[in-house]
């Protein structure tokens, strides 16, 4: 897997993951859910970067110009809920992608610490020979993408895979990087050292989806 990590990088990311940390500003769902949005918007931007172009003529009104401009297929998944302000991001500067949705949540099933991640749906295109992107704003244990990947055998067989992130943990990047595929890039804003007991990314900010959409049951 190849880690694009922006974290040590100086740049206007670090404003938008600051307020996203903020306990004060956090309490806004709104602006928590625009910061993910540009979040998504710069780490898409530097992907495009690394994808196949092609070359087109533009005619103008007062003449032709050649330019360099995307080829890929390329398949946005999001996982729900947390990354939906994420897949929006991303289709604002995608706008020709398809779109794929997968839901997956923690289930802990003595209520204790220890938990297993449920996929329990997931619509989406055939992803043979495309570019997979997957979403997800917190990549904590690793353990979700792991089972997004495994309810993608269905699909097809892509033949690159991106995962966009905002903030993640060294354990749960350690964790991907002997599952997924060695030419997977990792788009991430920021990276923290360590989980908690529960699979929480310390320091983190707390929970994504529940700081964009409400407390769920």
């Amino acid at each position: 897997m190849i880690v694009h990590d922006f974290s040590n990088e100086k740049s206007i990311l670090n404003q938008f993951i600051l307020e996203m940390r903020d306990v004060s500003i956090q309490k806004d769902s709104m602006r928590f859910r625009k910061n993910i949005e540009r979040i998504g918007e710069i780490l898409c931007y530097e992907m495009s970067k690394t994808l196949q172009y092609k070359k087109e003529i533009v005619k103008t009104p007062l003449g032709e110009k050649e330019m360099n401009v995307p080829e890929t297929d390329l398949v946005v998944c999001s996982i729900l809920r947390a990354a939906l302000p994420l897949h929006t991001g991303v289709i604002s500067f995608f706008d020709k992608a398809e779109n794929a949705y997968i839901s997956a949540y923690r289930h802990h099933p003595e209520g204790g610490y220890d938990f297993e991640v449920i996929v329990n749906y997931l619509a989406s295109p055939s992803i043979e020979g495309k570019t997979l992107l997957l979403t997800d704003p917190m990549l904590a244990t690793g353990k979700t993408l792991e089972n997004v990947l495994k309810a993608f055998k269905t699909h097809g067989t892509p033949k690159q895979i991106h995962i966009l992130s905002i903030i993640g943990a060294k354990p749960g990047i350690a964790y991907i990087k002997d599952i997924f595929p060695e030419n997977t890039h990792l788009w991430i804003a920021a990276v923290d050292e360590k989980l908690n007991s529960r699979g929480y990314i310390i320091p983190g900010l707390g929970d994504a989806g529940d700081l964009a959409f409400g407390v769920k049951l």
